[in-house]
């Protein structure tokens, strides 16, 4: 990956070259295929089934030139690049196959179907949450890191990314993303923007994704939900942070109370999530521009978040163990015109530590320190257009609010 600013290159290096395969009855990924090299032959035996009768055409892609900056952006250096955007001191985000926090260099980063989500801080990127796309059709909701692939039948959909809303798959970075001036009276602010694709749902949901990041806000990932016209109607579709576990959130800041989840999942020690009813918009904080807003946060120190059993136990579920060497604070926010009186609150809780779907307790590890808050998100009925605000911040949630 490049770093912009003012002592960085601030060009595309090495346009490559890719493989165009026509769509094919067999695969149902929108418009084309795209397989760029060195990640082609990892994924041959994904998709060799629609090479066959096939016109291969070679293309160039990606060298487009992107005004100077002086701002610190994380973007790939050239389509071979792994597909990661971000800034300096910020929010990071990313998509499979890529890892965003080199832990383990031969990591995938976790499960597809998921946006990898990540803060930068001291010259190092460090995993903090996934987020999940829900589409709800006729009443049914379908996961993305769980609907099987209508590729190759694996579980989570494909994303990928692009400048528009057009082009098929890459493993890797088919876009540095477009900066761009969004507040004409303050033209130093700069916006990173690209769009997220992915797989049509089971159901036939085909939503499509808009990610931006304000230079003036760089903790906030703005998400954009459109679909396209083919789409099945979707009643809801929810984006969901799915490991508030790693994090041990157990704090969720409301307008008149803070919600501990030992309280609210007192006693549950099974292996499933546990469920509560969400919490309506007029059970939300409003911040100093009256945007609806809710946070989450640990309610350990940072010694205590940091420490991890050294049971055999422990040791071998040690991916949970928190890596980051500073806490975050974790928000969603909507703008204050840009939502209906739908939209609520939604958490759901784990005592262990998710393990794989398996039904052998003997499996699972408690999460330190008592039941916390899994899965974070906001709930709306849908609209093309809806955005919604993911953040990390560095500051308590209690200092955060003292500023409302």
């Amino acid at each position: 990956m490049i770093v912009d600013g003012p002592t960085a290159a601030q060009k595309a290096k090495g346009a490559g070259t890719a493989i165009k395969v026509p769509e094919t009855n067999s695969v149902s990924i929108r418009n084309t295929i795209f397989l760029r090299k060195p990640f082609a032959t990892m994924f041959i035996k994904i998709y060799k089934y629609v090479f066959l009768g096939s016109t291969f055409l070679a293309y160039t892609q990606f060298a487009k030139a992107q005004s100077p900056s002086t701002v610190p952006w994380i973007r790939p250096e050239n389509s071979k690049s792994s597909p990661i955007w971000g800034i300096q001191n910020g929010i990071v985000v990313g998509l499979w196959p890529a890892s965003i926090d080199g832990v383990n260099p031969n990591s995938d980063g976790g499960p597809r179907g998921l946006l990898r989500i990540g803060y930068e801080y001291k010259g190092a990127v460090y995993l903090v949450n996934f987020i999940a796309v829900e589409p709800q059709v006729d009443g049914d909701m379908e996961f993305s890191e769980v609907s099987p692939s209508r590729v190759d039948g694996k579980l989570g959909k494909l994303f990928w990314a692009s400048e528009d809303t057009t082009g098929g798959f890459t493993p890797s970075a088919s876009t540095p993303g477009v900066i761009t001036h969004p507040d004409a009276t303050h033209p130093e602010i700069e916006q990173l923007s690209l769009y997220i694709l992915m797989e049509k749902f089971i159901d036939g949901a085909n939503p499509y994704l808009k990610l931006t990041i304000r230079s003036d806000r760089p903790g906030e990932l703005g998400l954009q939900l459109f679909n396209y016209p083919k789409s099945a109607a979707m009643e809801r579709c929810a984006l969901t942070a799915t490991m508030g576990n790693y994090s041990r959130l157990r704090l969720l800041y409301l307008k008149d109370n803070v919600i501990d989840s030992r309280e609210l999942f007192k006693g549950y020690d099974e292996i499933e999530f546990a469920e509560k009813e969400p919490y309506p918009v007029t059970q939300m904080l409003k911040d100093k521009n009256s945007n609806p807003i809710v946070l989450a946060e640990s309610n350990e120190s940072f010694n205590e978040l940091a420490s991890w059993p050294q049971s055999p136990a422990y040791l071998a579920k040690w991916n949970w163990r928190y890596r980051p060497f500073f806490k975050l604070t974790q928000y969603w926010r909507v703008d204050a015109g840009g939502y209906d009186p739908s939209l609520q609150v939604r958490v759901n809780g784990r005592a262990n530590y998710w393990s794989g779907g398996s039904a052998d307790k003997s499996n699972y590890v408690a999460v330190p320190g008592g039941p916390a808050f899994e899965n974070f998100e906001l709930r709306e009925n849908y609209h093309s257009g809806q955005t919604f605000y993911f953040g990390l911040s560095l500051k308590p949630a209690s200092e955060l609010v003292a500023g409302f």
